[in-house]
This record gives structure tokens, C-alpha cells and sequence, in this order.
């Protein structure tokens, strides 16, 4: 064991080096890669980094992805700097890749402590201890929280003269998985064997997001994704977390509500500490546009006390802010609220214009409302983005059709600013993923984790897949109606509106490239 401030945590991305583009990994709820690259801050390792170097640790940050580095550089740098421990967050579709980095730093560095994190590990703990050397997993959301747990763990200063004081710090809380002999690591009286692995018991999402630090940006390098992002008009920008994850938290395809943040367990900051933080980073380092990443922002007497804190302070004029939302959650009053309080960006998960979808989907929403909903928001001054998913498997080319055309008719009407389209994934642990079991929807092998990567459909489709991908560029080119283009040209107003239009014609035309019928 080594002392703390000696004991060095390396939290991780590894590059994954592919002709398919760039992966957009970090805090992302659906993972794709990118031909044009998108960069989004990974707000859980910045807690985890920032709370580990608060208790005294040595933390690096190494991602080679945001660093557009080879991934040869990368772990070079990784055999340089002998962590003490590494911390890769993964996702399904990346997972066996990362098990083979796994093996690679086990081979070139023993000593080193692997931990895994991620909704694909969460929902499949064992089948990463028995594909690779990882040697602890820690499942969940709060794995930032869990990080700091092991830490006082395995480093030398964790231990105390006192050995009943001892033994109660190294006891491990819940939600961890290790490998069977184990010494290093105390477990709990709810701690359980399973054949040559353990679970020190069960995961327990009950902490104050109130106690946490503000994130300490300058070690987790802010402004690698301060600029290539197209959530932000003005820059530099960064991310914010107002909870974790989702208050309404029932989305069937939604894998993070359904596996590292359950319903039941949403959390949010209090309104007073998620302005104190909005206002430390505008002035400590100048950020222009700050967009929060929570599922769905709060709303009610929250969202309320929010802007009134934003409005009042005058920090309204000194910063513009984004959020995630459900469009049927903010009357007119509120719109004009936020817009007041300077939100500019806000983004709705439509998913679809299919009643039978939405339903299906559990959006707790219903087609013939949303229109309404983003006039208000449009008509109030906000800038409504829709996300908009193709591929389901009770979905009919007509269907299909149908969701196209009404995002079409959105923009023409000028009620949507701009939009994201996706082909809809079924990840390891989501509901939609168990419906796929049970119903004979997958298409492809579900353990064909590299087909869940967005290039093409992995369940069944009643049109070919050629047409889905067909379907999916014309629906990201549904919005360069003659109207919305014109309504863009005369709503120039300053540089910034300048760049953001260039930025927005260079990212249409990689994700036309994202999902052409040439890279499936």
C-alpha cells in the first residue's frame, strides 16, 4: 500500500480507434460514432476525479479521445505514469474492445487496479470479470461517491490505530463486485459469495447531491469540450448536472433510467447550490453557455426559485443556458420564465409521431399536443431541438413516413430550431431490451455488443435496413425546407449566430455521413 497523496487514480477514456469516426462515449446515453467529432463533458468521472483529489489523492485525467490521441500515445502515457488505479467508464457497444485494454494494462502494469463503471457493466457485472482482469466493478450511478469508498480502501492512510474505527471506514458499501480471495477490501454482513466473485451487497442510491464538490474543471481539462459541441452557441460552454438523472424516468429505450439511476431514486440539487455552481464557473472561467444534462430538468417551485436566483443576480445577463425537458411540462408561464432567466436551448425528446410508439415507449406523452407545446416555447423565445428515434420494430414504412413528415411540418412552421435523428438501440438491462427477448425483435445476436453502435438497426425492421438508413437522412435533411432556411438567414444578428450556422451545416453533413447506407 502507498500513501495517498503517492497513490495516483487515473480516470480514463482509451481511445477507440475505428473508420467508423469518432465515438461519442462520455456522457451519453446512446452511444454513436461521430464523422464529424462531438465532444461532451463527462460530468460523474469530473465528480469522481474532483472528489478523490479532494480526499487527497493524485488524480490524472486521461482521455485520449477528447485529446484526439492515437491510442499507442495513449497508453504510453498510461505506462509512464504507473496509476495506482485506472477508472474506464464503457458501454456496450465498446465493451469487448475495453476488455482488451483491460488485459493490456493488466500484462504491462500488474500492480495496477482496473475498475470498470457504465450502465453495460452495472446490468452485466460478472460477465466482465470473467471476460477480462478487471478487478473491481462498481454499478450504479453514484460510482463518483463508490470511487472515493474503495479508495479509502486500498490506499495505506485509510487505515487507524483505532481498529474499530478501522474496520467500520474499510467496510465496503454496496454495489461493488470484486473476485473471490480478495484481501485488500473489507465487505459488509450483506456482502454475497458467488462462485469465485463477490457483490458487497446492495446498490444504495441514497446520496446528497447537495454534499457534493464543485467540479474542480481545471484538473478534468473543461475546456477539451468547451468548443465541438452542438449544444452551444456561445463559447466556451460546458455541462452541468441539476440531478441524476430523470424525474419522470419511465422511457423503455432509456437505459440510464432503467439501470444506473432506477425510478424511485431520482435526485436533483437544491436550486440555491445549482446556482452557486452556475455562477462559480461563469466567473472563474468565463464560460458563455452552460448546458445542464440531467434527463429532464426540474420544474415547479424548483425551476421557479432557479430563475428567479438566475434573474435576480443579474447573472441572466452574463450566461445562457440549456436544459433537457418534456415537452408537455412547461406551461407559458414557465417558458417565459426560463427565457427570462436567459435559457436559450432547450431539448425535447419527441421520439416519435406515433401514438402507438409514444405509448408503447412510456413517454407519457400524446402526438396531438406537442405541437402546441413548442409554439409556446418557440412563441416565449426559446430554441426548441427535437431528438427523434426510427427503427422500431412495430413501426411500418408509413409509420415511419409519418414521423418524418410531421418533423418536417414543425420546422416549416418554424416551431423547432433544430434536430437530432437516431436509430433506436436496445441496451443490455433497458426494458425495451427484455421486450426484444421475449418478442423475437432482435436481428442480430444481442451478444453482438459491436452492432449496438447506431450503424444500423440490430432489431427487425418490417422494411430493409437499406431503407431505415434512407429513411434516417431524409429525416435529418427534413428540416432545409425553404422557410426554415430563410427564417435562419434573416435571424443573423452576430458572429456567434454566424459560427453557429457553419457548425450546424458541418454537423448536418456528418451525420448524413453517420448513417449512410456505405457504413452499416
Amino acid at each position: 500500500m502507498v500513501s495517498k497523496r503517492k497513490f495516483k487514480v487515473a480516470i480514463c477514456y482509451p481511445p477507440v480507434e475505428s473508420k467508423k469516426g469518432v465515438p461519442l462515449l462520455s456522457q451519453n446515453r446512446q452511444f454513436q460514432y461521430f464523422n464529424y467529432s462531438t465532444f461532451v463533458y463527462p460530468m460523474i468521472p469530473a465528480y469522481a476525479a474532483t472528489m478523490a483529489k479532494d480526499s487527497g489523492y493524485n488524480v490524472l485525467w486521461m482521455d485520449g479521445i477528447a485529446e484526439k490521441m492515437s491510442y499507442e500515445k495513449w497508453f504510453s502515457n498510461l505506462r509512464r505514469e504507473k496509476p495506482n488505479l485506472v477508472l474506464i467508464e464503457t458501454k456496450t457497444p465498446v465493451i469487448k474492445a475495453h476488455w482488451k485494454i483491460v488485459k493490456e494494462i493488466k500484462d504491462n502494469i500488474p500492480e495496477t487496479v482496473v475498475v470498470l463503471v457504465g450502465d453495460h457493466v452495472t446490468y452485466l457485472p460478472i460477465e466482465s470479470l470473467e471476460n477480462c482482469p478487471v478487478d473491481y466493478i462498481l454499478t450504479g450511478g453514484d460510482y463518483d461517491f463508490l470511487l472515493v469508498d474503495l479508495l479509502e480502501c486500498l490506499s495505506e492512510e485509510s487505515k487507524d490505530t483505532n481498529k474499530e474505527t478501522n474496520a467500520k471506514r474499510r467496510q465496503l458499501p454496496g454495489g461493488i463486485f470484486g473476485r473471490r480471495g480478495d484481501r485488500r477490501v473489507k465487505l459488509g454482513e450483506l456482502s454475497k459469495e458467488m462462485g469465485n466473485y463477490w457483490s458487497s451487497g446492495p446498490l444504495e442510491l441514497r446520496h446528497s447531491l447537495d454534499s457534493l464538490p464543485f467540479i474542480d474543471r481545471d484538473l478534468t481539462k473543461w475546456q477539451l469540450y468547451a468548443f465541438e459541441n452542438g449544444n452551444y452557441k456561445y463559447k466556451p460552454g460546458t455541462y452541468m448536472y441539476s440531478g441524476r438523472d430523470c424525474w419522470w424516468g419511465r422511457c423503455t429505450f432509456c437505459i440510464w433510467d432503467q439501470v444506473l439511476y432506477p425510478q424511485g431514486t431520482y435526485r436533483r440539487f437544491s436550486p440555491r447550490r445549482l446556482f452557486e455552481e452556475v455562477k462559480y464557473v461563469v466567473d472563474k472561467y468565463g464560460v458563455k453557455e452552460i448546458f445542464d444534462d440531467a434527463g429532464t430538468f426540474f420544474i415547479g417551485d424548483s425551476l421557479k426559485e432557479f430563475c428567479n436566483l438566475m434573474i435576480d443576480s443579474g447573472y441572466n445577463k452574463k450566461v445562457v443556458l440549456g436544459c433537457n425537458m418534456r415537452i408537455n411540462a412547461l406551461t407559458r408561464e414557465y417558458c417565459e420564465l426560463m427565457k427570462k432567466a436567459n435559457f436559450r436551448f432547450i431539448l425535447y425528446g419527441l421520439e416519435s409521431a406515433n401514438q402507438e410508439t409514444l405509448d408503447k415507449l412510456e413517454k407519457g406523452l400524446k402526438v396531438k399536443e406537442v405541437e402546441s407545446y413548442l409554439k409556446t416555447a418557440k412563441e416565449c423565445g426559446l430554441e426548441p431541438h427535437i431528438t427523434v428515434m426510427l427503427g422500431y420494430p412495430w413501426e411500418t414504412e408509413e409509420m415511419t413516413l409519418k414521423t418524418i413528415s410531421f418533423s418536417k411540418e414543425l420546422f416549416k412552421k418554424g416551431y423547432v430550431d433544430t434536430m437530432q435523428a437516431t436509430i433506436v438501440i436496445p441496451y443490455p438491462g433497458s426494458k425495451l431490451y427484455n421486450q426484444c427477448k421475449e418478442n423475437d425483435w432482435f436481428e442480430v445476436d444481442p451478444r453482438d455488443y459491436e452492432a449496438f453502435d447506431m450503424r444500423g438497426p440490430v432489431m427487425k425492421v418490417p422494411f430493409s435496413k437499406e431503407k431505415l438508413m434512407q429513411l434516417t437522412r431524409e429525416l435529418y435533411s427534413s428540416f432545409l425546407t425553404p422557410q426554415y432556411i430563410f427564417r435562419r438567414l434573416v435571424s443573423i444578428r452576430s458572429m456567434n449566430d454566424i459560427r453557429f450556422l457553419v457548425y450546424s451545416v458541418k454537423k448536418l453533413i456528418g451525420h448524413l455521413l453517420d448513417f449512410d447506407k456505405d457504413q452499416i
